[in-house]
């Protein structure tokens, strides 16, 4: 009997321990994955590229298995890329050299129906011309390819490169019809960021064509050069709950916070006239000779849009990305889409995703709005199974608060919600929400009290033994 309960015991105390070594490994878990106010890491890529300066990299991608590739100019550089756990790939040029090539491109004649960006896959700059390049363009324009060297790639694409304000959309001008991008604030007062195409300052917008009071007005914006504006709601009220992206069917994705895309990730944009679709980032620092003017520092992709998508976002693991511009093909053959990058546009015009630190509705919502991707960011999962309340049909947004109306073709509200920053909080009531809540640390500790209090009654149990002279 002796024995049995010097087993007992024995079992008691080695299970408590293991509780508390479990317990110890869940909330160290919990709080690494918390992302606290300095943001998350660098992706591996970029800090790579930085490190090693543009005289010896070319760029930076994820590779069809997810794994960030560096491309380098020289042996040395491998290695130490390869020490940091990505892939090195030896090339030619470096992003010197290809720098070097767009400056001279942007100094030739300007083009109309051209575009270019860095291949960093191909390690050249692709230059494609549309159908509207006229032969003696295209001459002149592949002899100035000519000069630059090995590093330029001549192409021609099918269809046309323009803006995408008509059709279908949720927003409404006199000029035309556009998508809603993201909610952003400066603190005070909230505005809608949409592309700067879709209307110059002083633009009104209307949830509906035909109604009689305006969704708001557009106050600041660039185009060509940038493509991006700022529309100020007429009732002035920031939105701090609003953090969905509407995709149609009920459904949304909420966006957390903001990011700089990486070249083969893949991305999803939303559009009022083609709804939700995916691709994968090809090129960063793209320029387009639209029309109307050029437009620099875009992001391209392989994402498919129509005319009524221009101002949509592009998104991707809960991040708001970009703003669509423009580009050629459609959603049925396929084709290019250039988008502005979101966090150049909210940096330049000094506003922020509605939510983020600073925001008196925003107690969780501290950490940066522009936070990046932690570490390698892979493929982005499709967004489907993360569903919200979107805004009801022909809203304006403000009647269900975290909706945003820039998804399905039956949408026609105001415009993207965006997020909290990183979505983490570092006051004290955030970190008691952190604490508390069962799917962050609070299992760890749970566990952890657990342990202790059997440890506490196995030491009472030995001491209650030895009082009556049985231990």
């Amino acid at each position: 009997m002796r024995h049995a309960r010097r087993t007992a015991r024995r079992i008691t105390r080695l299970a408590a321990v293991g509780g508390l070594l479990c317990g110890s490994l869940l909330v160290t878990r919990a709080i690494a994955n918390e992302p606290g106010a300095s943001g998350p890491p660098v992706p591996v890529g970029e800090r790579l590229v930085a490190q090693l300066g543009a005289a010896r990299t070319a760029g930076s991608w994820l590779g069809a298995d997810g794994r960030t590739v560096v491309a380098v100019t020289d042996a040395g550089a491998a290695a130490d890329v390869r020490r940091a756990g990505a892939r090195a790939e030896v090339v030619r040029h470096s992003m010197r050299d290809l720098r070097s090539a767009a400056a001279t491109l942007r100094a030739a004649p300007r083009v109309s129906g051209t575009a270019w960006s860095m291949d960093y896959g191909s390690n050249e700059v692709v230059v494609r011309a549309d159908s509207t390049v006229s032969a003696g363009d295209w001459s002149r324009l592949a002899g100035v390819a000519r000069t630059i060297g090995a590093s330029v790639r001549m192409e021609r694409t099918r269809g046309t490169f323009t803006t995408r304000v008509d059709g279908a959309s949720p927003i409404f001008a006199s000029g035309g019809r556009c998508s809603a991008g993201f909610d952003v604030t400066d603190g005070k007062a909230a505005f809608l960021l949409t592309a700067g195409h879709c209307g110059p300052v002083g633009t009104t917008w209307f949830a509906r064509p035909g109604d009689a009071t305006a969704l708001g007005t557009t106050v600041s914006g660039t185009f060509p050069g940038n493509d991006f504006s700022l529309v100020r709601y007429d009732d002035g009220v920031p939105r701090a709950q609003n953090d969905v992206v509407a995709i149609g069917g009920g459904r949304g994705v909420r966006i957390t916070g903001a990011a700089d895309p990486v070249v083969g990730q893949r991305v999803f944009r939303s559009g009022s006239t083609t709804g939700l679709h995916s691709g994968r980032v090809t090129g960063l620092n793209a320029t387009v000779n639209y029309p109307e003017g050029t437009v620099t520092g875009l992001v391209q992709t392989t994402v498919c849009a129509e005319p009524g998508d221009s101002g949509g976002p592009l998104f991707a693991d809960g991040l708001a990305l970009g703003l669509t511009s423009g580009g050629n093909g459609n959603c049925d053959a396929g084709g290019t889409t250039f988008f502005q990058p979101v966090g150049a546009a909210m940096t330049a015009l000094g506003v922020r995703l509605t939510g983020t630190s600073g925001d008196d509705d925003a107690e969780a919502g501290a950490g940066s709005g522009q936070a990046r991707p932690g570490g390698d960011v892979a493929p982005s999962a499709p967004p489907a199974g993360s569903e919200a309340g979107a805004p009801s049909e022909g809203g304006t947004g403000t009647g269900v608060g975290t909706g945003t109306n820039m998804g399905g073709a039956t949408d026609t509200g105001n415009g993207t919600a965006s997020g909290t920053g990183t979505g983490a909080g570092t006051g004290p009531v955030a970190a008691i929400s952190r604490v508390v809540n069962t799917r962050s640390v609070g299992p760890g500790l749970l566990v952890i009290g657990g342990s202790l209090i059997a440890l506490v009654a196995a030491r009472s149990m030995r001491s209650s033994r030895r009082g009556r002279g049985a231990w």
